[in-house]
């Protein structure tokens, strides 16, 4: 009839062949069906299987590669391994995140600040012996450090992560991975770590790794909240007139 309205239709975005086949291989990944380790079909196998071009299923391969998802391995007797993510997938992820997006020192502290003294109590309610040992010996080395800043500040992250590996909580420990590597490379440390910064540190460490290994998570979660919080707050007044100013450790 005429003057008769007639529906429309918006554009329709059909997803790349490659793309569809990468969405299907990632979720059988994530879901368990395809194990660490396990093989993909050789490429041949695969273009029969799929229908799709050679060039198709090398790109979906690459997309999962790029993911860390597939180890790709040349040569005889190599092909498509699965990967599946770990917490250093996590972590690496986080760090380009951090880059890409140019994230502020601020909030880098921000987030370190309501993260860390959780990984603290944590610690303090299911650490192990060994996660002890490893408090113990980050301690230790960074005390021995003496006026060799490299090492300390090598201890002082052994030390943190450490913490956050006793929390035994996988997204702490790949966060807490990333945002103590990105905090210390922002940071001009070399203002920081002088005899007294250095002596301080030890100090508030030592008294959170006491909380810890007295199962006292309270206290280590409030320790480690004032050593998170002072450090910032130091790095912030640097940057303001290139100075520093640390508080101690809590006497509680």
């Amino acid at each position: 009839m005429p003057g008769r309205s007639h529906p429309r239709f918006d554009a329709l975005t059909v997803p790349k062949a490659s793309d569809v086949l990468a969405s299907e291989v990632r979720e059988r990944i994530l879901s368990g069906e395809f194990t660490e380790g396990m093989a993909l079909p050789p490429e041949r196998q695969l273009v029969e299987q799929t229908g799709l071009s050679r060039a198709t299923v090398r790109e979906a391969l690459r997309i999962l590669e790029v993911e860390k998802l597939l180890q790709i391995r040349p040569g005889r007797g190599g092909g498509a391994f699965v990967h599946r993510p770990g917490r250093e997938s996590l972590a690496s992820t986080v760090q380009l995140v951090i880059r890409g997006q140019r994230i502020r020192l601020e909030a880098l502290h921000e987030t370190r600040e309501a993260i860390e003294p959780t990984c603290a109590a944590l610690a303090a309610a299911r650490r192990t012996d060994r996660d002890l040992a490893e408090l113990d010996a980050a301690q230790r080395d960074l005390v021995e450090a003496g006026d060799d800043i490299p090492r300390f500040l090598r201890a002082n992250i052994d030390w943190h992560s450490a913490v956050a590996r006793a929390s035994d909580n996988e997204l702490l420990i790949g966060f807490m991975s990333a945002l103590s590597q990105s905090i210390y490379a922002a940071t001009n440390l070399e203002q920081f770590m002088d005899a007294e910064i250095r002596s301080i540190t030890a100090r508030a460490h030592a008294k959170i790794t006491d909380a810890i290994r007295d199962q006292d998570g309270p206290a280590a979660m409030r320790r480690m909240a004032r050593h998170v919080c002072g450090f910032a707050d130091a790095a912030a007044r640097v940057d303001r007139r290139g100075q520093v100013e640390l508080s101690g450790p809590a006497e509680d």
